[in-house]
């Protein structure tokens, strides 16, 4: 075969779509590759590319609220996908899938060999790992902490979420505070509507190192959700989140990092998966066109796609921003996000974006700076913003 992709996720199936449409022999290995994706993915809709069906939305808001310390809106709208149509989208009936799980590879001048826990091997000239955060196949995680978004929601009638999420309107984030946050780190809501007549209500943390328990932001969910009159059914579904945000960008190598396990994470918001159907096609046209000098130099070009000097530097912005967020205390993380949200809304885009710009990111992390108040400024620059800044061993990161 010509690609082997480790993962059958959304980041997985859309590489292995992209390469099928290629005319590129696929292989998908995953110990479930046709199971449903369980979690809750959403974009911007001007993020996603064009090629994405309709069929594929589960909903789209025409605008978004923000609270940091007072209300703003965002007039620009934001789409949950429909999981399902999304994966009968990226479905392709000459993609061959294999259930096992993935433990090793070795590599030759002619191509690669996967290894599966149950003893079978498999071929391929190329390798993409899309095994998420477990990066199986590309580094495996780093040694350090990593700084974790992590989020507990339920799911409710539309009905029943007017308290916090009134009828055609969705919350972005919502920084004030739960009831039952006594002075610990702040945690934001985020709520979203599904086609279904349904909304995810989930309570957030951004970032933290280490990532904050589940348990809490059950309990301060449920909080909120009570304060605001909102009574959660017993039989109320349930979705838990948690995955790092702060990633190296992985060395290149013969097996291709694609997807949150490429570092495509966006530092800033946690998002993924608009940019891997993004980029999806690209990765396959330049492994289409390497393969006729090597699977090494496929492998490269692969990656070369993925990170050319431009989007090395937006990253490196957005995990400086991160690492200064790592050394707020609880009080000025509203204040922070405050300042966010009263930047033009096209500056909030471009910070936010999938693609990579890194003057124009520059750009709005000056004029953040500017408009921020002192305490929030001293912590920036303390954090990285200027000299000094180190890497902080807990609070929050993002934008």
């Amino acid at each position: 075969m010509d690609v082997l992709i480790v993962g059958a996720g959304p980041a997985g199936r859309a590489v292995a779509a992209a390469c099928a449409d290629t005319g590129l022999a696929t292989t998908v290995v995953d110990p479930a590759p046709r199971r449903g994706w369980p979690h809750t993915y959403g974009s911007w809709l001007d993020e996603l590319p064009a090629a994405v069906p309709h069929s594929a939305l589960g909903s789209v808001t025409a605008s978004m609220r923000t609270f940091g310390t007072s209300p703003h809106e965002l007039a620009r709208p934001y789409a949950v996908l429909d999981n399902s149509a999304l994966w009968k989208h990226l479905w392709r009936p000459d993609v061959q899938d294999v259930t096992g799980r993935v433990v090793g590879a070795e590599h030759g001048p002619t191509g690669s060999t996967v290894h599966l826990k149950d003893g079978r091997r498999l071929a391929a000239a190329t390798v993409i790992d899309a095994t998420g955060a477990a990066r199986v196949l590309s580094g495996g995680r780093p040694s350090r902490t990593a700084a974790q978004q992590s989020a507990v929601g339920v799911v409710l009638d539309s009905a029943a979420a007017q308290p916090l999420c009134p009828e055609g309107s969705g919350v972005f984030m919502d920084w004030r505070s739960a009831p039952d946050t006594r002075g610990g780190w702040p945690t934001f809501l985020y709520c979203v509507r599904f086609g279904s007549g349904q909304v995810l209500l989930e309570e957030t943390s951004l970032a933290r190192r280490p990532a904050m328990p589940l348990t809490l932001l059950r309990r301060r969910l449920h909080g909120r959700l009570a304060a605001a009159g909102i009574t959660v059914p017993d039989d109320a579904a349930e979705e838990r989140v948690r995955f790092p945000v702060d990633d190296p960008i992985p060395l290149p190598g013969r097996v291709v990092p694609f997807g949150a396990s490429g570092g495509l994470v966006h530092p800033a918001s946690g998002f993924s998966v608009a940019s891997a159907l993004r980029q999806a096609p690209w990765v396959a046209g330049a492994l289409s066109a390497g393969l006729t000098s090597g699977p090494a130099k496929a492998a490269k070009a692969a990656w070369s796609i993925l990170w050319p000097p431009r989007a090395m530097a937006t990253h490196a912005l957005r995990r400086r921003a991160l690492r200064a967020l790592l050394t707020f205390p609880p009080s000025l993380v509203p204040d922070f996000f405050e300042v966010f949200f009263s930047l033009p809304e096209a500056d909030q885009a471009a910070f936010l974006a999938a693609d990579h710009d890194p003057a124009r990111t520059a750009a709005v992390m000056t004029a953040l700076f500017r408009r921020a108040p002192w305490p929030v400024r001293r912590r920036l620059v303390a954090g990285g913003f200027g000299p000094g800044g180190g890497e902080a061993q807990h609070g929050f990161g993002g934008l």
